[in-house]
């Protein structure tokens, strides 16, 4: 017998399916996370305290009720569950693969014990509902007669023409790729988020009625200009793609390259596509990542699935402290060590490291030089300060290098060729909530226009923004609007037509 609803998290314990051992997972690109049966579901959803102030909310910038899912599922109620997410979630089925979770972080029962499983109940409730069929194409049931362009397929991209598309707009999307879905095909391993995930939710956006152009570089083989003239509002969402690079004595040495350029090439060869780039391989090599987020340790995973002879993964900030941080309380994201899947399986990591250069052989990088740093007291803008250590300087065997130090802001090529202000980061400028660029007729969401972010905050955006053009172009919505940031028909009646 179940307990009361008010005794479950009393009763039950944190859990969550184990990995393939680390010896299987290694030899393929499959995702490896084990699923747990309803049973072992509902006992998680049964640690849900349906809070009075749920916190979890705020902490989920798409405002997901996630006290009423998490409910639905301790009854196994899996429909209404699916139902309740849908309501504010276009993709469960990524963000409960591949979001950190802030949700989480801001759980109420994470103050003194470990945190309601809420990632692993999203994931468990989309997927039930593509083994029982219930997510089906949902066509708008009449048109608008208006027409949008959406540029760029990732999340942000996806969410809003998907919304578009069922308030009753005719809405293209363009992509610059062989495929539909940006950073979600092209960029996330495959052993993180199995690329079938995507392309089964594509083929039910293509069955609702999104037209998507693939292979079409907007801003070169059709211009910004362009679709201005041809459509009613534009909105892009291309992603903040310009890699931060690292300017140092060795850096034109070959072995050198950026890590989308590499995690890319490896999404490709899992699907069966050719590499038209030179390849990138780390196979037999020493490899030396810098950078320590996630597409630091998406790169280490995917070097050693290629059979590296050795990875290190290097980070210039100092090491984070474990299990916690009183800088960073509840409900705030802890800054504490994070140590993923990928840096269990094998390799190496250090942290207060500043790369001084490259140095090779016949044109090769065979070393990289670098020195152990200190920590001193913050300066006057509050940044502490980076001290290099008297004699620490050392190096490390280097076949392969993997810049993985972050993305500064989208290309420029077609917010220039459309006139569009900047903001200081070099992102494309457009207030947030509203999404109305500085040209008529444009929008901006996503990274494009918040800078290099997280899964959930594109889908957040292209949802909010999909709502902005519905009221630009129809004077109302029937769209959602967000649930944790206030914004409603309102608000956004000042957009600009």
């Amino acid at each position: 017998m179940r307990p009361s609803k008010d005794k479950g998290f009393m009763v039950y314990r944190r859990d969550t399916p184990p990995y393939a051992p680390t010896e299987e997972r290694v030899k393929h690109w499959d995702e490896f996370l084990q699923d747990f049966n309803d049973d072992k579901m509902q006992e998680q959803g049964y640690r849900c305290m349906n809070c009075g102030v749920p916190f979890c909310q705020s902490g989920c910038p798409l405002g997901n009720i996630i006290p009423d899912f998490n409910d639905f599922v301790k009854d196994l109620e899996w429909k209404e569950a699916l139902d309740r997410l849908h309501s504010t979630n276009n993709f469960p089925e990524f963000t409960g693969r591949v979001c950190p979770a802030p949700c989480e972080a801001s759980c109420v029962l994470g103050i003194n014990e470990p945190p309601v499983t809420i990632k692993l109940i999203e994931r468990s409730i989309a997927d039930h509902g593509f083994k029982e069929g219930w997510i089906k194409p949902e066509p708008p049931a009449q048109r608008t007669g208006k027409k949008v362009a959406v540029v760029g397929s990732g999340p942000a991209g996806l969410a809003a023409a998907q919304q578009l598309n069922r308030a009753g707009h005719s809405v293209t999307l363009y992509e610059r790729d062989d495929e539909p879905g940006g950073l979600l095909l092209y960029g996330i391993p495959d052993f993180k988020l199995n690329k079938e995930v995507v392309r089964r939710r594509l083929r039910q956006m293509e069955a609702e009625g999104v037209i998507f152009k693939c292979g079409v570089f907007v801003g070169k083989d059709v211009t910004g200009p362009e679709l201005v003239d041809q459509f009613d509002a534009v909105l892009i969402t291309t992603g903040s793609t310009q890699p931060r690079d690292l300017p140092i004595p060795g850096r034109e040495l070959d072995g050198i390259h950026f890590a989308m350029d590499f995690l890319t090439q490896q999404n490709r060869r899992v699907s069966g596509k050719p590499v038209t780039a030179k390849e990138i391989s780390a196979k037999g090599k020493n490899v030396v990542i810098l950078g320590g987020g996630d597409t630091g340790s998406d790169c280490h995973g995917t070097s050693i699935r290629q059979g590296a002879k050795h990875v290190w993964s290097i980070e210039l900030l100092p090491k984070p402290p474990e299990g916690y941080n009183e800088k960073t309380p509840w409900p705030n994201w802890p800054q504490v060590l994070r140590t993923s899947s990928s840096h269990e399986e094998g390799g190496d990591r250090d942290w207060s490291i500043l790369t001084k250069g490259f140095s090779g052989e016949n044109g090769k990088v065979k070393k990289i030089h670098a020195v152990r740093l200190e920590w001193g007291a913050p300066d006057a803008s509050g940044r502490p300060q980076m001290i290099e250590v008297p004699g620490s300087e050392f190096t490390l065997d280097c076949d392969l290098a993997l810049l993985a130090l972050g993305f500064v802001h989208p290309e420029h090529a077609l917010p220039k060729q459309l006139g569009l202000e900047l903001d200081g980061r070099g992102n494309i400028k457009a207030e947030y909530g509203v999404y109305q660029t500085s040209r008529d007729k444009v929008f901006a969401a996503g990274d494009a226009r918040r800078g290099q972010s997280l899964v959930v905050w594109a889908i957040h955006e292209g949802r909010e923004a999909a709502r902005a053009i519905d009221i630009n172009l129809m004077g109302s919505s029937d769209l959602p609007g967000a649930y944790s940031y206030g914004y409603d028909s309102v608000a956004l009646s000042g957009v600009k037509g």
